[in-house]
């Protein structure tokens, strides 16, 4: 069974890329091709010699196309095992030859559904003979040959220019393994449309999530461990997944896994004034909006200088030159964005170890989507957090209400503080965060933590005090005792913006209007793990 000289091959793709080469490449080592409808008249455009199904079935192509290799003649030539006097019988017998390659692509389902067609014209493009044939050659691979990709045709070749028209064992098995997750996810993409859009549930009782591999990577969270980057099948936002690396070396696990945060705390101000993030360690040590993107780098970085050292940047504006030689300035890990003018490219291009991604746009930040985690055992699903405050869900809570300005900082924290973990405490002013506590067990250590950054932030830049010192504040999840809200004000906030809802909220009510400050509740929580 190895290796095996190639007799006949059946032909049926949608995607015509490589496809005369490879029919012109079997016609050399004498190879019968047989062929359907638009398969067959590509190859005879091309002065190739071809078989119809129907001669080889002896029916017709019907019901516009949905049956024409659904037959024995079809799949007992790929079925039969050669070592079996059985099945050489039985062909025989009912005059089935043997089809010793399949070469089957499948109809564009996930295509159709990304260019928006309507439902039948999606229910029409699901294939039926085509992982039919498939999945009977794999089946049988230890005597049939399938490719299922353009891109497996010029090693197919390769192989049998070299073997005198043959294919060896190892090659067979692989492309089985290849047929079998190509089915799979096809089958896959299917499901999950019809769960997800068609019937519009969240979670199915079998969950499909079929992806392909983009990259392996240096390496995962630690140098021991091995990792890779893989992106949906069908339709997905655009984003890390899908950027272009212009420049720098090989991306990691932990790389591309603060590029998504960065990035996707951009795209909370896709349509808001030009804004900075910075990352490290998957938490944002610093961001801000300002009138150019070059200020609102340095009032990001001016938040903790010290953490954006090897940090992760993300904008949401295409980079100029005056920004791109700012962030060049530190060392940076990563730079995220839409994208970059050529003098900006040229800046990057001196730091070669810079990685830098272009998105081409940003994701929509209140798209719909499912998060995934692993655990021992399982798989936890959840709805992505894409909530959005809104003016309904502000209720002023103290005796002061919040001032214009203080407002818009409070918005700014919030936005910020979704995308921190937990515990989180986000100081802001004048659009740009003033300290950031991240992932402590405390809430009040989050709060003293962040005030502490930018008392040392302060130092290190020569000012008079911290800009902690009028403030707003977001915390993510509600102040469970009083503590967290004097150490902020404590810090110099004077204003504050929470989801409320604990069973002390009065005492926190009542110690910020002890001291004067402004508080709003939005019953909306943001935890992030």
């Amino acid at each position: 069974m190895n290796p095996i000289k190639l007799t006949r091959a059946l032909l049926s793709v949608s995607d015509k890329t490589g496809l005369v080469d490879l029919g012109a490449a079997l016609t050399r080592h004498g190879v019968e091709l047989v062929s359907t409808g638009g398969t067959a008249a590509a190859l005879r455009a091309a002065g190739l010699a071809v078989t119809d199904v129907a001669a080889v079935t002896g029916f017709p192509e019907m019901m516009d196309g949905r049956v024409k290799t659904l037959h024995p003649a079809v799949h007992g030539g790929l079925l039969a095992r050669r070592d079996l006097a059985a099945h050489m019988d039985a062909a025989a017998a009912h005059g089935i030859a043997p089809i010793d390659l399949v070469v089957v692509d499948l109809y564009p389902f996930a295509a159709t559904v990304a260019r928006g067609a309507g439902r039948d014209d999606i229910i029409e493009n699901i294939d039926i003979g085509g992982p039919a044939m498939i999945r009977s050659g794999a089946k049988n691979h230890d005597f049939v040959a399938v490719v299922t990709a353009p891109a497996q045709y010029a090693g197919l070749i390769a192989e049998l220019d070299a073997a005198g028209g043959a294919t060896g064992l190892a090659t067979r098995r692989r492309l089985a393994a290849d047929a079998f997750a190509a089915t799979a996810a096809y089958d896959g993409a299917i499901a999950h449309w019809f769960s997800r859009y068609d019937q519009d549930e969240t979670f199915p009782v079998l969950r499909t999530m079929p992806t392909r591999l983009v990259t392996t990577l240096r390496y995962g969270e630690n140098p021991h461990q091995a990792a890779a980057l893989y992106v949906p099948t069908g339709p997905a936002a655009r984003g890390v997944g899908q950027a272009e690396q212009v420049q720098g070396k090989e991306l990691s696990y932990n790389n591309l896994n603060d590029a998504d945060a960065a990035l996707e705390l951009a795209a909370e101000f896709r349509d808001g004034p030009p804004t900075v993030v910075i990352v490290k360690h998957a938490n944002p040590c610093g961001v801000a909006t300002a009138a150019t993107l070059v200020e609102a780098y340095r009032a990001a970085l001016a938040t903790d200088p010290v953490s954006a050292f090897g940090g992760v940047i993300a904008v949401n504006r295409p980079l100029d030159e005056a920004t791109a030689a700012a962030m060049t300035e530190i060392f940076t890990e990563v730079v995220v964005a839409p994208g970059a003018d050529d003098a900006a490219k040229a800046v990057f291009a001196a730091k070669r170890n810079l990685r830098l991604l272009l998105t081409g746009d940003l994701p929509d930040p209140a798209r719909r989507g499912l998060t995934t985690k692993i655990i021992a055992g399982g798989v936890l699903v959840q709805e992505r957090d894409a909530g959005v405050l809104t003016d309904a869900m502000l209720k002023v809570v103290t005796r002061r209400a919040p001032t214009p300005a203080e407002l818009a900082d409070l918005r700014f924290a919030w936005i910020v503080a979704k995308h921190v973990k937990s515990n989180a405490i986000v100081y802001a002013k004048d659009g740009s965060t003033a300290g950031i506590g991240a992932g402590q067990m405390s809430r009040v250590d989050s709060t003293r933590i962040a005030a502490a950054k930018a008392r040392e932030a302060a130092v290190a830049a020569g000012w008079s005090e911290p800009r902690t010192v009028g403030s707003a504040v977001a915390s993510d999840a509600f102040f469970p005792f009083a503590d967290g809200l004097v150490a902020v004000a404590e810090a110099g906030a004077t204003a504050v913006i929470q989801p409320g809802g604990s069973i002390r909220d009065a005492d926190v009510v009542a110690a910020a209007d002890e001291r004067g400050l402004a508080m709003v509740f939005t019953r909306m929580r943001h935890f992030r793990h």
